[in-house]
């Protein structure tokens, strides 16, 4: 709560002065594990509907971080620069309410600096979504991801798990065709039907048409997942030229439209990422061991779940939410109560006067 109240950075000193609780308090309690697997496990049950129409996705964020001594520190990728920095990296697993459209945090983990001998960074994340992805609702089919997850190794681990992956490939697929024609009366049955050529929709079924975009779909091999996908097939014309992109499915079953759905509905962890490190301060941590940031990192991101439930509870229909807006409300919230304990003033009064809520509400930029 004292996260979501305070204003300025969010380290150890400046939660000290928001709250109770002394400096050394706060660097004691961020190096012990709590499970904030289940905490927001719970929370999100509560919060979410079971009518909901769930996804879970999955993403990494870079995080810039100084200093030598801190644990995971090396090169990782920063979309923002466009080129591997210096920093941390993070594994975030979260559900994304599509008809609500928007993102709950699950489970965030550190990236390893380095992987173990023999394995990639794709290890580590498979790692992370086969240990925490029993803490998703229990209405998440697909798992959504970028073009970086669509690699087999990925693609089987979600499957195994019981789940889909919906997500996106390069433009340099290589991707098959199936022979759907008459077979021979001996010999091996013909399996595929030439390679799919990126740009040439003669072979696709078209399934729509959205906001001036064209929806192609079929159903493919992928040589690289060595398994068939539905592959959606997206053609828009732009002021510089035709554009494409090429979504797919492990689910065959799976409508186009739906996927051009959730693929987009997986956008919304992007924002979990944007207001994490706008309001609730996952960049703002000087803690150094390993235990510290994975506290920090969870506790920033179970910072906004809570202002979400919040804002979810009073607002069962989806309407946009104003993270700084609640931000000023509970730091108002706080004020009143610390100045109503400091002058022993009745707060059970103060709350039941008209005036409260215009108080609470002082400063926001939207109800």
């Amino acid at each position: 709560m004292t996260l979501i109240s305070l204003r300025g950075r969010f380290n150890y000193t400046n939660l000290s002065r928001y709250s109770d609780l002394n400096e050394k308090t706060y660097r004691r309690w961020f190096g012990k594990q709590l499970d904030f697997i289940e905490f927001n496990r719970i929370g999100n049950s509560e919060a979410i509907p079971l009518s909901a129409t769930l996804i879970g996705v999955m993403d990494c964020s870079f995080v810039a971080k100084s200093g030598n001594k801190t644990y995971g520190l090396g090169k990782f990728w920063d979309s923002k620069q466009g080129k591997a920095e210096k920093g941390l990296e993070i594994s975030t697993l979260a559900v994304v309410d599509v008809n609500y459209n928007t993102a709950y945090h699950v489970s965030t983990r550190q990236t390893p600096p380095e992987s173990k001998e023999g394995e990639t960074r794709v290890n580590d994340y498979v790692r992370h979504f086969q240990e925490n992805c029993h803490a998703l609702p229990k209405g998440v089919r697909y798992i959504a991801t970028d073009a970086y997850y669509t690699k087999q190794l990925f693609t089987h681990a979600v499957l195994e798990k019981g789940y889909h992956q919906i997500g996106k490939m390069r433009c340099d697929a290589n991707l098959r065709y199936l022979y759907t024609g008459e077979q021979k009366p001996k010999g091996r049955h013909r399996v595929y039907d030439g390679k799919m050529v990126i740009g040439e929709i003669n072979r696709l079924a078209l399934a729509g048409e959205q906001d001036g975009i064209k929806i192609y779909t079929a159903i493919v091999n992928c040589v690289n997942l060595k398994r068939n996908v539905r592959v959606v097939y997206l053609v828009k014309n732009t002021a510089r030229g035709l554009g494409f992109a090429l979504l797919f499915s492990t689910d065959t079953e799976l409508d186009a439209l739906s996927i051009v759905r959730y693929y987009k509905a997986r956008f919304q962890i992007e924002f979990l990422f944007r207001d994490a490190k706008q309001f609730t301060g996952l960049c703002d941590c000087q803690a150094r061991s390993e235990e510290a940031l994975h506290s920090h990192f969870n506790a920033s991101f179970t910072a906004l779940n809570l202002i979400k439930w919040h804002d979810r509870e009073l607002s069962p229909e989806r309407k946009p939410i104003s993270v700084a807006s609640w931000k000023t409300r509970f730091f108002n919230t706080l004020l009143i109560e610390r100045i109503s304990c400091n002058f022993a003033l009745d707060l059970s009064l103060i709350k039941s006067s008209t005036h409260y809520e215009e108080l609470c509400n002082f400063g926001v930029i939207a109800y």
